[in-house]
């Protein structure tokens, strides 16, 4: 505002000046711990710019008058970011800043001036020595919140290297870190991790104040060489430099957990024990939950001593990690008692005990799909004259003959698998002898059975095995599933195209999500088994 010529200005810088001087004077006897925007050392900034515009605004005296003629400094301005956790200084919240220093060095008067000099809106904290500065910065237990009053949440330490260990009230005479000068910084980090730090040395130690930045603290200043605009660049880049390094510890800690949960997950997936079974085995297996390797489904194929090959695949209701740990449980527990020698009704009346022991809540459940593959005696050639199968017996074997296999599928709650034949459409097993699925009757009393059905498999099969997920994606943007009748139609249009094994599935999956406008939302796995008169292949 210009100067109107009728000396208010002047006369109310005076009285400014005065309420100053009178300020400073009242303050000059504050304790060691007493919170204060400002100090004696500089009559001309005895105060924060915010209560100095006020006094001249009751005055009628211009902001930019004081009682040197000098302009008034331009508060320091505040990054626009979201204030942190630790209290970020926003225009409303003063600058919470603790001064570590021995009380008698003469330093902390000149820090309170350079923060006057500043003009940034800041609350200063005092503390003698290391032990002093650690005891406020320390949290306070949860269970002593209601007895002890709340501590400051400081934004940023100020430390000067020559600090005492316990300052003044610590004994008699204060006791120094020896060393390198570091050990104080030191102590300080290992207190109070989370607190951006700026440390303060003299002229002659500026390669101690690089050290100490590369001990861990955030920047350095020399003392005779700061101003107040310095003083205040300096602890607002503390803070923004603590909460980048924060943000990037977080960041690799995020990341290096993902990787662990990563190879976790990996090798909770079974490894199919097929060896010698001259079966082509193609596995799928994606999670509905983002940034997941393991869901609530699961799938497992071992081939005992006998030759007999066991084929399972299940799905535990619900999404998240507790389903995929029941799954990986479930298929662990499948294995073992089929290793020992248990299958049909004996073995899923086991697993469901093991569910119900492993299960959150009574709630949960799950279904399953189990083949169990019994490689025949007899085997099929074809008749040279019409093409037609007969029969020879294994003696008569010779090569291009194939064996009729038999296979005893089981049914707790699950969708039927698909039967794929060099000629014909797939069709799917028969279901209608499925029993619940496990975890929702009681097995003990017989409410709860699983009986066989047992099939042939003539040369040429393929098995296509599959989860709920599969069929219950939608059909464009209506309510329209997919459904088994839909997989049916897909199925045969690319196995039409000659496609086997991956290229089947992974193709089928494709179209899956595309009519699904999207990845599938529930857990999906797939397993396509196909007799293979060359040595068994993994896709």
């Amino acid at each position: 505002m210009p100067a109107t010529g009728d000396g208010r200005a002047s006369a109310a810088a005076a009285r400014l000046g005065a309420a100053d001087a009178a300020d400073t004077a009242h303050r000059a006897g504050t304790g060691t711990n007493t919170p204060t925007t400002a100090a004696a050392g500089r009559p001309a900034a005895g105060r924060p710019v915010a209560q100095r515009a006020k006094a001249a605004a009751e005055t009628g005296a211009p902001r930019s008058a004081r009682p040197d003629g000098a302009r008034e400094p331009a508060p320091i301005p505040h990054p626009r970011t979201t204030p942190s956790e630790r209290g970020e200084p926003s225009d409303e919240a003063p600058y919470r800043l603790l001064v570590v220093a021995d009380a008698g060095s003469g330093d902390v008067s000149l820090i309170e001036s350079l923060v006057a000099e500043s003009g940034a809106r800041v609350e200063l904290h005092r503390a003698g020595g290391i032990e002093e500065a650690a005891a406020l910065l320390a949290p306070v237990p949860m269970v002593a919140r209601r007895t002890r009053q709340r501590p400051v949440d400081f934004n940023c330490v100020l430390l000067d290297l020559a600090a005492p260990a316990h300052g003044t009230q610590g004994g008699p005479a204060a006791e120094h870190f020896p060393s390198d000068g570091l050990d104080g910084l030191r102590e300080l980090r290992r207190r109070a991790p989370h607190v951006a730090l700026v440390v303060l040395t003299d002229a002659a130690g500026a390669e101690l104040g690089a050290a100490a930045v590369a001990a861990g603290a955030q920047d350095f200043l020399v003392k005779r060489e700061t101003d107040g605009p310095l003083l205040a660049r300096a602890l607002r880049y503390a803070v923004e430099r603590k909460r980048a390094d924060e943000s990037q510890r977080r960041l690799v800690e995020a990341e290096l957990r993902g990787q662990e949960n990563a190879r976790l997950q990996r090798h909770l997936l079974p490894t199919p024990l097929l060896d010698g079974a001259g079966l082509a085995f193609t596995r799928r297996y994606r999670p509905g939950r983002r940034r997941a390797l393991l869901g609530g489904d699961f799938y497992d194929a071992v081939r005992t001593d006998d030759g007999t090959v066991h084929v399972v695949i299940g799905d535990v209701c619900g999404h998240g990690p507790d389903e995929a740990a029941l799954g990986v449980a479930l298929r662990i527990a499948w294995r073992t008692l089929v290793f020992a020698g248990l299958t049909g009704q004996e073995l899923l009346t086991t697993l469901q005990h093991v569910l119900e022991h492993e299960r959150r809540s009574d709630e949960i459940f799950a279904t399953l799909c189990m083949l169990v593959l019994v490689p025949g005696a007899e085997t099929v050639g074809a008749d040279p004259a019409d093409g037609t199968a007969v029969g020879v017996t294994a003696a008569d074997g010779a090569a291009g003959t194939l064996p009729v296999e038999t296979v005893r599928l089981f049914l707790a709650g699950h969708p039927a698998p698909l039967l794929l034949g060099p000629d014909g459409p797939p069709r799917l097993l028969p279901a209608d002898q499925a029993g619940p699925a496990l975890g929702l009757l009681p097995c003990d009393d017989g409410l709860a059975a699983w009986p066989a059905v047992e099939l042939e498999l003539r040369p040429g099969w393929s098995l296509l095995l599959y989860t709920d997920g599969l069929v219950e994606g939608r059909v464009g943007a209506g309510s329209r599933r997919l459904g088994q009748d839909g997989l049916i139609e897909l199925i045969a249009d690319h196995h039409a195209t000659g496609l086997t094994r991956g290229r089947l599935v992974d193709s089928a999956l494709a179209e899956v999500e595309e009519l699904n406008g999207g990845a599938l939302t529930d857990d999906v796995a797939v397993l396509l088994l196909e007799r293979n008169p060359v040595p068994a292949l993994m896709g």
